[in-house]
C-alpha cells in the first residue's frame, strides 16, 4: 500500500518512563488538506486521512446535497501533490449549477462556527425527512455492534488517533471506514453505500464519535434511520434528529445506551 495512503506513517520520538527514557518509532494517523474541485472549481478543502479518497468524495458530494446520485458523477481523479491531495470531479450540467448555491449556503462544522450562510433560516433549510423505519431489533443489536469496533479499527490500533464509521447489518460490521474527522469517517462510509448500492432500510450507522450535528444531516440527507454513537450527543445533534425523525442512541458502551430520539 502507499505511504501515502494508508492513513498513518511512523515517526521517531523519545518516550518517557518514570525512570528511563528511549527512542523508538511512533505510529501517527495521517491528516492532509484534501480539495474537492468540481467542474475545475475548487469547493472545499478538508483536512482528512487520506486513505479511501474515492468513496470519500462520493460521501460528500451525496451527503452535502451537491449530487442526488452517483449518477451525475462523470469522472473522479485523485492527484497527490507537495501541498495535499486534490480530488477532481467531473459532475453534470444540474449538479454544478446547484453547487453553484450550495457554496453560497455551505454551513460550517462544529467547532467553526456557521460560514458562510446568510440567516438562521438558511440553517435550518431543506432538511430531509427521514423515511427509513428503524426496527425494535436493532436497538437490540447496538451492543454486539459496538463489541466488534475495536478489532476492526486498524489505524486507530496502531495510532489511537481516528474516528470510525461501521455500516451494522443484522448486528454484524459488515463496512468501516476511519479518518481523523468523524465526519470524513462518515462520508467514506456513505461513499461506500453508495458505491455498492446498498438499501440503507436494512441496517444503522455506529461511530466511535459524539454525535453533533452534521453526523445528523449528513445521515439524513442518505435517508438513514439510526444512528449510535459512543460519546455523547449535542443539543443541536438532539433537536436536528427530532426534526428530521431520526433516531439517535448514544453513550452506546457496554451493554448500555441512551436513546434521545425515536
Amino acid at each position: 500500500m502507499d505511504t501515502k495512503t494508508r492513513g498513518y506513517e511512523t515517526v521517531q520520538v523519545h518516550r518517557f518512563h518514570q525512570d528511563h527514557s528511549e527512542d523508538e518509532m511512533d505510529y501517527i494517523v495521517q491528516e492532509y488538506p484534501v480539495a474537492l474541485i468540481y467542474n475545475g472549481i475548487s469547493h472545499a478543502v478538508m483536512m482528512a486521512t487520506p486513505s479511501d479518497l474515492e468513496v470519500f468524495a462520493k460521501g460528500f458530494s451525496l451527503s452535502e446535497g451537491i449530487l442526488q446520485s452517483l449518477n451525475e458523477l462523470y469522472s473522479l481523479e485523485i492527484r497527490h501533490n507537495a501541498l495535499g491531495v486534490e480530488v477532481d470531479m467531473t459532475i453534470s450540467s444540474r449538479a454544478f449549477m446547484a453547487l453553484k448555491e450550495h457554496r453560497r449556503m455551505m454551513v460550517g462544522r462544529t467547532g467553526c462556527g456557521l460560514c458562510g450562510i446568510e440567516s438562521l433560516k438558511q440553517f435550518y433549510a431543506d432538511l430531509p425527512l427521514v423515511s427509513s423505519k428503524v426496527s425494535s431489533l436493532w436497538l437490540k443489536q447496538i451492543p454486539n455492534a459496538i463489541a466488534q469496533l475495536k478489532a476492526r479499527q486498524k489505524i486507530t490500533e496502531l495510532t489511537g488517533g481516528a474516528h470510525a464509521a461501521a455500516w451494522v447489518v443484522q448486528g454484524q460490521i459488515v463496512a468501516l471506514f476511519e479518518d481523523v474527522g468523524r465526519h470524513n469517517a462518515l462520508d467514506k462510509l456513505l461513499g461506500h453505500l453508495a458505491e455498492q448500492k446498498l438499501n440503507v432500510a436494512e441496517g444503522f450507522v455506529v461511530m466511535t464519535s459524539r454525535a453533533s450535528y452534521e453526523l445528523i444531516r449528513k445521515c439524513a440527507q442518505y435517508n438513514i434511520g439510526l444512528l449510535a454513537t459512543i460519546s455523547a450527543p449535542t443539543s443541536m445533534a438532539i433537536e436536528m434528529a427530532k426534526q428530521l425523525n431520526l433516531t439517535l442512541a448514544s453513550f452506546c458502551r457496554g451493554d448500555s445506551f441512551v436513546l434521545y430520539t425515536q
